[in-house]
């Protein structure tokens, strides 16, 4: 069989699963990933105009990268043949380049070399295609959902753009599985087949951004499902068992997220990590978007730990990078860690108590004029008007530290952070201690 293959036609066989046969046509249909494939996009543009070049798709499994190749394909009418790094070698990819070279001299059609699973080739086979690419002979499109840093060789990944896709929202989910339900042509549509908002609800969210898991339950459940002359509605407790996944009780914008976020974060604030790891648990198998959670451990390291341990910041910072990183489900093991950290981290709410002091002052003095010793004084007219005069530079004094009044004449000798006595914040008391007392003595 030879390895050359047209890109799937535009319609799929009625045999073909669900996912096959409502696989986009063209990026009109093309659902999600609008940070790449927006209206005044430059891959967008490239692709309508037939100029795309050599590309690495990195994204989590469903998200549309086979599809992007196919519509690619079809529209600059390259010579197409595509192949899976799972079962092609060395002699494969000779055999490519030969035919893509005889096609070249025959047709001058260029060829799109498409490779899934790019990162299970090893280095000698991946520099293979090198040469190729260099030479115009083929553009090269590579799939992974592994990172390309790690998995991809540096001379290909200098040679192809990497495109990174998303994983499908919940809403970009219900558009496809709407889709599927209505189209009479590919879809669902010339059977009486109707699905409970709450089923939809819960094929979309439990199939974690990925069209494929979606539109494979939507099958499945129509499958299995007696349809009658009578409209045949699918029920909750159906997709629940076609999903293998139990639909918890969950409003993303209603009183039950609320009561859900405000379980984490007490729970988080009484160091009670297991409680944390729980309600953790509850919202993000119920649908929740993980980074909604990491922006909420990212705010409650500064409201309610602070400086008590300045490294909590940077703990839910990281989490929520490692998340970006690997995604769903791996990332929920950041998360995790996270909440066990934040949970069990000395608590400190002086930050947020100090800033709220702060700001409270600014709406109520308003605009206050900052003092003269502490403006800045670029030119000699500013220096005669006194700016910057009197000033103390204080690495000049010992220790760095030297008592001058840095706060508006009106709010002179106003304290507003008060650490506490617990964790790095003990030390940071310390200081301010130290350096207050020695003001008190100075002014006596």
């Amino acid at each position: 069989m030879s390895l050359f293959q047209r890109p799937p036609s535009d319609h799929g066989t009625p045999y073909a699963p669900l996912a096959d046969r409502m696989r986009p046509r063209t990026l009109d249909e093309f659902v999600g990933q609008e940070h790449i494939l927006g209206r005044e996009s430059l891959l967008r543009r490239s692709i309508e105009q037939g100029t795309v070049s050599s590309l690495i798709l990195w994204g989590p499994p469903g998200t549309g990268k086979t599809t992007l190749v196919n519509i690619i394909a079809r529209s600059a009418a390259y010579h197409f043949v595509a192949f899976s790094a799972v079962t092609s070698g060395i002699k494969e990819i000779k055999k490519v380049i030969e035919e893509s070279r005889a096609q070249r001299g025959l047709s001058s059609r260029k060829t799109l070399l498409f490779v899934d699973e790019i990162h299970r080739f090893n280095k000698a086979q991946q520099d293979a295609f090198l040469p190729h690419i260099e030479q115009g002979i083929i553009t090269f499109i590579g799939a992974t959902t592994e990172n390309p840093s790690f998995e991809v060789v540096s001379p290909l990944l200098s040679r192809a753009q990497v495109i990174v896709l998303k994983a499908l929202t919940e809403e970009d989910l219900l558009t496809i599985v709407q889709r599927a339900l209505s189209d009479r042509e590919r879809g669902l549509g010339s059977i009486p087949l109707k699905i409970e908002p709450d089923a939809l609800q819960h094929i979309a969210r439990s199939a974690h951004g990925d069209a494929r898991v979606a539109l494979n339950a939507l099958e499945m459940l129509a499958n299995s499902t007696a349809v009658n002359t009578a409209d045949t509605v699918i029920s909750i407790s159906q997709a629940e068992e076609a999903l293998q996944n139990k639909a918890l009780l969950y409003d993303k914008s209603g009183e039950e997220h609320y009561n859900l976020i405000s379980a984490l974060h007490k729970s988080m604030r009484g160091s009670d990590p297991d409680a944390a790891l729980y309600w953790l648990g509850r919202m993000l198998e119920a649908g929740e978007d993980p980074l909604y959670l990491a922006r909420r451990m990212v705010r409650f390291a500064s409201e309610d730990i602070g400086n008590a341990d300045p490294q909590a910041l940077q703990v839910a910072l990281s989490a929520m990078e490692a998340f970006h990183f690997i995604g769903l489900p791996e990332g929920k093991l950041a998360l995790a860690q996270a909440a066990i950290y934040l949970a069990t981290a000395p608590k400190s709410n002086a930050v947020y108590t100090a800033y709220a002091a702060a700001e409270a002052d600014v709406k109520r003095e308003g605009a206050l004029p900052v003092p003269l010793h502490i403006r800045n004084a670029p030119t000699g007219l500013m220096k005669d008007l006194g700016y910057g005069k009197g000033y103390q530079y204080a690495h000049h004094h010992p220790q760095a530290y030297v008592h001058q009044e840095y706060l508006p004449d009106k709010l002179k000798g106003r304290i507003y952070y008060r650490p506490s006595d617990r964790g790095f914040e003990k030390i940071i008391a310390g200081r301010l201690s130290l350096w207050r007392n020695r003001n008190n003595r100075k002014q006596k």
